[in-house]
This record gives C-alpha cells, structure tokens and sequence, in this order.
C-alpha cells in the first residue's frame, strides 16, 4: 500500500474545498469526462474516511459562463446567462454525487436554487449536521444569485458552516506573481496576505472572496489539484501550494 492509500490524520476538522468546472473536465476540452470526476472522487473518498468534514463547492466553466456567455448575444440578457451558469454547476454537482456514491461515499447535493427533484434546497443547519454525520456535501447554483462568482459562494459558505480552511484547486502550483503561464519567471508565494492578494489585484480568485475570508480569517490554500496526492498532502498540514492568511507566516 503507498503512502496516500494509507490512513492519515487531517489537519483541519471541517472543509471548504472549492473545484472548478475544469476539473470536471480533459485538458482543453469542455463537458464532462467521468474518468476525470471518477478520479476527483476517488481523492474525495480517502479524504472522507480519514474524517474530515467536507463540504465542495461547484464551479461549472466547463459547460457554460455566464459573465463569459452573456458577452457574446445581445440576445441573452446578463442575469439569464448567469442563472444559466448557476444550473450548470448543478450539473457538475449530480455528476459528482454518483461518482462518489458509486465509490462508497455518503453525500448530499444542496442547491441555492430550489430544485427539490434532484437536490436539497442549502439550509446551513442542515448542511452542517450532514458533515457532522459524515457525509460529504456538495454545494451547486452558487448564490442563487447572478453576479456572483463560484469563488465568492465558496467563500460565504465557508463562513457560513465555520470552515476552519477553503481549499481553491488550480492549474498551476499555487499563487504567483504574474501568470505563470504567460511568465515562466513568475515567482510562486509559499504565503501571502489577504492584503497583499488585494493590492497586487492577484487572479487567483475574486476580490470580494478574499474580502469574507479575510473578515472571518478563514486561511485559503491554493494548490495544484492535477497532482493527485495533492489534496491529502494540503489535509495533512504539508506545506505545498500557496496559503493565504492574516499576515505572512515564512517557510
């Protein structure tokens, strides 16, 4: 049995993970790859057994954008293509709730849209006592509100349900001072400020989501979610990625 198969003791109790509609996804495509979200799931089960308190956060770029959309027809009026993009990360969110049912993983699927056909309506009290009971629960249609990023809802719901950290998977290592992809001599931060995020107007996510965080001093750890050991090494307290928090801490 290697390393990341065996049991590990997470250092965090309760967990805000947010994914990104691309990790739903292959490299450069759209839609949805289940031998991708087979894989997220497979990661999400060894989480659940070590007991952390998981609950996960939907994007859903990989079907549709709403800011991204509305931008290319005058025919579709921006608050209409961003409920659109809100209904795509219930799709992502079904998608994961079978994986992961299939992978022997307890869950529930909240929605911020009411659509009690296929999913809970999100009761924080609610949601909470599922991750008390151990259940894995995934958090779809954002806000319920247009304008508002995934980012920004993984954040409130972090405050909301007491997170003791937000998780934000990325393409890249973590968080830099340039894209990395456009700058390959961008420097990667081990940790950086809330603050500082803000004033260099850094992209790794939206400001208003560093802002919740920031007032309830919830830490955000940004790693790269294609390395699969990954998210274990971050519930671990391993120091991959970039942290942001309160004030730099040093290496």
């Amino acid at each position: 049995m290697s390393d990341v198969e065996k049991p590990f003791e997470p250092a965090f109790r309760r967990v805000l993970l947010k994914l990104s509609g691309e990790s739903f996804c292959r490299e450069g495509q759209n839609g949805i790859s289940m031998a991708r979200v087979e894989a997220v799931s497979a990661q999400i089960r060894r989480v659940a057994d070590s007991g952390v308190q998981l609950a996960i956060v939907c994007g859903g770029g990989n079907i549709l954008r709403g800011k991204e959309f509305s931008a290319v027809s005058a025919a579709i009026n921006a608050p209409t293509a961003h409920y659109m993009g809100m209904l795509a990360t219930v799709i992502n969110g079904l998608a994961l709730q079978d994986a992961l049912e299939n992978a022997g993983v307890s869950t529930r699927l909240q929605t911020a849209i009411r659509m009690e056909g296929v999913a809970e309506p999100f009761i924080r009290r609610r949601c909470v006592r599922h991750l008390e009971k151990g259940r894995v629960v995934i958090l779809a249609a954002g806000t319920g509100s247009p304008f508002v990023t995934t980012d920004t809802a993984a954040a409130l719901r972090a405050r909301e349900i007491e997170a003791d950290v937000l998780l934000k998977g990325t393409k890249v290592d973590g968080v830099f001072s340039e894209d990395p992809v456009k700058n390959p001599h961008a420097v990667r931060y081990t940790d950086i400020s809330y603050q500082d995020v803000l004033n260099q107007n850094l992209q790794v996510m939206d400001p208003q989501s560093i802002i919740h965080c920031k007032e309830q001093s919830i830490p955000i750890i940004v790693y790269n979610y294609h390395i699969e050991e990954n998210l274990e090494r971050v519930l671990c307290g391993e120091r991959i990625g970039t942290r942001i928090g309160d004030a730099v801490q040093g290496d």
